[in-house]
C-alpha cells in the first residue's frame, strides 16, 4: 500500500510571502482567523522588494515611503509577530483536491488542506524568448527580476554598457540598478510615442541617469556569440534599423501572472489579464479560494498589492464563519485601448473593491481621460477624471461609477474617449 503524504489542516493557507501575502496573514491575524500558514518558493520572505534596493514603497499602506528590502523585511516582521507561520524554500506542485495541495519542501513532500486559500503568486515579466525577439542566444541578457536578484542579493557584477527595452517605471528601477552595478544604461526603448513612465521620472531618468529614450521603436535581434555584443532596433515608422553595441540588455515590463495553479485548479480565468476572474470580495470561480495582489492585476505597485491584502481578509474570515457565496452578479466589460480591467465582477451586497477603484490597463495616452460606463444600452455614468492614463502603468478609476448599475441587468461596459 502506498503511504499517503503528511497532512496538515491550517485555517488558511496563503501561497505566496510578498506584499499581498503577508498583508493578508497580518490583517487575518487581527481578526483572529485561527491557524495562518504562508508558503512561499524562494529562500526569503518579502517578495520583489527585497531585492529592490530603492526607495518608494510603502506610501498607500504604511503611509510613509522606505526602500524595498526595508519594506520587504517590516512586512516580514509584521506577520510574524501577528502569528503567522511563514514557511520558505516550500513549493505549491498541484492541487490533490479541490480543497488539498501537495507541497515540497526541504522536509520533505506533504499535502495541505485548508477551510480557505488566498492566492497571492503575483507576476513576473516576460522574458525575451517569450518576446520572439530572433538573434543569438549570448549571456548578458535579462529581465529587471533577474537584474535586481543577481546586483542586489547576489552581489554579482554585470556588464559595462547595456539597453533597456521598455520606458515603465520599472524600467526606471533597471536602470538605476545598472548604475549601482556600473554599468552604463546606454538607451532606453520604448514602442509608444513617449516612454509610458510618469513624465517626471522621464525627465529625472534623462537628466541624473543621463540615460537616452528612442521612442516608437523595438528591438529586431539580439546579436553575439558567448556575450551580447549588440542589439539591432528598428523604427516603427520609418523602417529603418540601427545596430547598437551593448553587453547587456535588459527586458523589463510586459507582465504575466503567475497563473499556473489557477489553471492547474480549472479556475476560470480572465482572458484579459491572464489571471482569475474575481470579484469585487477578491473571491474566484471556486468557493474558498480567494486572489490577491499581482496575480490580479500586473502590474500594479507593492503597496497596492499589499492592500488587496488587507481587503480579503473580511472576506476570507466570512467563508470561514459559514456565509455563501452570492449566485448573482453581473460582468464588467471593456473595449480599446484597455487590454483589461480588475476585478471583473459585481455582486449585490458585496464591498467596493480595494481602495474604491478600479484597476485598468490602457495602450493610448489620454490626458483628461472621459470615463463612460454603460449598462443594457444606457449611460450609467459619465465622468472626466483629472488624471492621464498612459500605457505602462495601471489606470485608476473611482468605483463610484458604478452606483448606477443594475445586478440583475446585462454586462457593464466601461469606455474611454
Amino acid at each position: 500500500m502506498t503511504q499517503q503524504p503528511p497532512l496538515i489542516q491550517p485555517d488558511v493557507l496563503i501561497i505566496g510571502a510578498g506584499p499581498a501575502g503577508l498583508t493578508a496573514a497580518a490583517e487575518l491575524a487581527d481578526r483572529r482567523a485561527g491557524h495562518l500558514l504562508v508558503v512561499d518558493r524562494e529562500p526569503t520572505a518579502g517578495g520583489i522588494p527585497r531585492h529592490s534596493d530603492h526607495t518608494g514603497y510603502g506610501l498607500r499602506d504604511l503611509h510613509r515611503v522606505m526602500t524595498g528590502p526595508a519594506y520587504a523585511r517590516h512586512l516580514v516582521d509584521q506577520a510574524t509577530r501577528s502569528g503567522a507561520d511563514i514557511r520558505t524554500h516550500t513549493m505549491v506542485t498541484s492541487w490533490a483536491d479541490e480543497r488539498t495541495l501537495d507541497v515540497t519542501s526541504p522536509d520533505g513532500r506533504y499535502r495541505i488542506r485548508p477551510r480557505a486559500v488566498v492566492l497571492a503568486t503575483g507576476a513576473r515579466e516576460r522574458p525575451r524568448t517569450a518576446r520572439r525577439i530572433p538573434g543569438d542566444r549570448p549571456h548578458g541578457v535579462y529581465t529587471t527580476g533577474q537584474l535586481q536578484n543577481l546586483v542586489h542579493l547576489h552581489r554579482q557584477p554585470v556588464g559595462e554598457r547595456a539597453v533597456i527595452v521598455g520606458g515603465e517605471l520599472v524600467s526606471w528601477s533597471a536602470a538605476v540598478t545598472l548604475r549601482e552595478a556600473g554599468c552604463t544604461p546606454a538607451l532606453m526603448i520604448s514602442r509608444y510615442p513617449k516612454a509610458e513612465s510618469y513624465g517626471a521620472f522621464t525627465a529625472a531618468g534623462r537628466t541624473v541617469l543621463r540615460v537616452p529614450v528612442a521612442t516608437r521603436s523595438r528591438v529586431t535581434k539580439v546579436i553575439g556569440k558567448g556575450r551580447c555584443q549588440a542589439v539591432e532596433i528598428e523604427h516603427l515608422d520609418t523602417g529603418k534599423r540601427t545596430i547598437v553595441e551593448c553587453d547587456t540588455v535588459v527586458f523589463t515590463g510586459d507582465w504575466i501572472p503567475d497563473h499556473e495553479l489557477v489553471r492547474a485548479a480549472g479556475i476560470t480565468l480572465d482572458e484579459g489579464t491572464l489571471g482569475p476572474l474575481t470579484d469585487t470580495a477578491l473571491r474566484t470561480s471556486r468557493p474558498g479560494v480567494f486572489a490577491i495582489g499581482n496575480l490580479l492585476h500586473p502590474v500594479d505597485t507593492a503597496d497596492v498589492a499589499a492592500l488587496d491584502g488587507k481587503h480579503v481578509a473580511q472576506q476570507v474570515v466570512d467563508h470561514l464563519d459559514g456565509r455563501q457565496q452570492p449566485s448573482e452578479g453581473v460582468r464588467l466589460t471593456i473595449g480599446a485601448p484597455f487590454r483589461w480591467i480588475a476585478p471583473q465582477i459585481l455582486r449585490p451586497g458585496d464591498p467596493a473593491p480595494a481602495r474604491g477603484r478600479l484597476l485598468l490597463w490602457s495602450d493610448a495616452f489620454i490626458r483628461f481621460p472621459k470615463v463612460t460606463v454603460h449598462q443594457d444600452g444606457r449611460v450609467v455614468c459619465r465622468r472626466t477624471l483629472a488624471w492621464p492614463m498612459a500605457p505602462g502603468r495601471v489606470f485608476r478609476i473611482p468605483s463610484s461609477v458604478l452606483d448606477g448599475v443594475s445586478h440583475t441587468g446585462g454586462p457593464v461596459h466601461v469606455s474611454v474617449a
